[in-house]
């Protein structure tokens, strides 16, 4: 390669370089926009390409970070050009009673999926922790009732602290319309997030998060209803989508578990990284082909709320989401 060339795919590398340092806060926003990991994920390689391909006419008026999220932005608006929002099960209807048989699945561009923890964190735990409220499955639910546009200027200035006057450069409209919209958005958000399920961020640290998560595993794996609903709050809410079927309280959960939910019996709950900020496990159920041999069921996600549980999510589109969090397609005990 000629010294040219050399000099040039050292350039090349080092602005693509100077892009990834930005992937995990940049697919963290594009979640909170769309409500998918995937799309997400579609969305900052998107970004990545068109920042490429422009990066010449980049002037440096603004920060490299700044550039790349005005890109983002645009990428989501087009990703989000139609009717469809994500959405939760309780977000749909009201609760089902526990003997409901379970309805006909939803397509997955219905739901709001769950994100992995390294997908949308970076290695500063003082980040991470600023960062976990604005990805609960609760706060992204609520955030998919706002016009998109509104969407990004609410992340914008109350999660990712950009002023007034960067949100509309990036937005390219006035400052005046950027605070008129955030206006309407928060008085969206305060309707919508009054009936949202609450929970308290996770920390590792935390001695009493990590016993209920362990006592919630013990109950579940040994399938003690007694003790799982000594665990959950009174108005916890368990769902699993795809299916829009969701139940509500402690008994309701029991009486599932032990009725359309007894396929659960016998799992194994193998711990992740965490999901949404939140404590997560790979389902795995009896295979019922071969002892010792189980197969995936879903990525469950809790929500925590003090000293219980407030939230059970199961989502069972374990063919996208088993690979999206490095699991295997089966489970051996040693």
């Amino acid at each position: 390669m000629s010294e040219k060339g050399d000099r040039s795919a050292t350039v090349t590398d080092e602005v693509l370089q100077s892009f990834e340092t930005h992937r995990r806060e940049l697919c963290a926003y594009a979640y909170r926009m769309l409500g998918s990991s995937f799309e997400a994920e579609d969305a900052v390689q998107e970004t990545f390409t068109r920042a490429w391909k422009s990066y010449d006419s980049f002037e440096g008026r603004s920060s490299l970070r700044s550039w790349l999220y005005k890109i983002t932005t645009n990428v989501c608006l087009d990703m989000l050009d139609g009717p469809q929002r994500r959405a939760r099960p309780m977000d749909l209807s009201g609760p089902s009673t526990p003997d409901s048989q379970l309805p006909a699945p939803e397509p997955d561009y219905v739901w709001v999926e769950p994100i992995p923890n390294g997908l949308a964190f970076g290695a500063d735990p003082a980040e991470a922790a600023s960062a976990k409220d604005t990805l609960r499955l609760a706060f992204v639910a609520a955030v998919q009732h706002l016009p998109a546009s509104q969407r990004a200027i609410l992340i914008m200035r109350e999660v990712l602290r950009f002023s007034a006057s960067e949100t509309a450069d990036m937005l390219e409209v006035s400052p005046a319309s950027v605070n008129s919209a955030l206006q309407r958005a928060r008085a969206t958000m305060s309707k919508v997030q009054e009936k949202a399920t609450v929970s308290d961020a996770f920390s590792e640290t935390d001695e009493q998060q990590r016993k209920l998560v362990d006592d919630f595993v013990k109950a579940f794996e040994s399938y003690d209803m007694t003790a799982l609903t000594e665990l959950l709050k009174a108005d916890v809410a368990l769902s699993m989508p795809p299916f829009p079927l969701w139940v509500s309280g402690p008994e309701n959960v029991a009486a599932f578990m032990l009725g359309t939910g007894e396929a659960c019996r016998n799992s194994r709950l193998i711990p992740l990284a965490g999901a949404n900020g939140q404590p997560a496990f790979g389902q795995y159920k009896p295979s019922g082909e071969e002892p010792g041999l189980w197969t995936p069921w879903s990525i469950t996600v809790l929500e925590l709320d003090g000293s219980t549980i407030s939230g059970l999510n199961f989502f069972l589109d374990t063919e996208k989401l088993f690979p999206l969090f490095g699991l295997p397609m089966e489970y051996r005990e040693n």
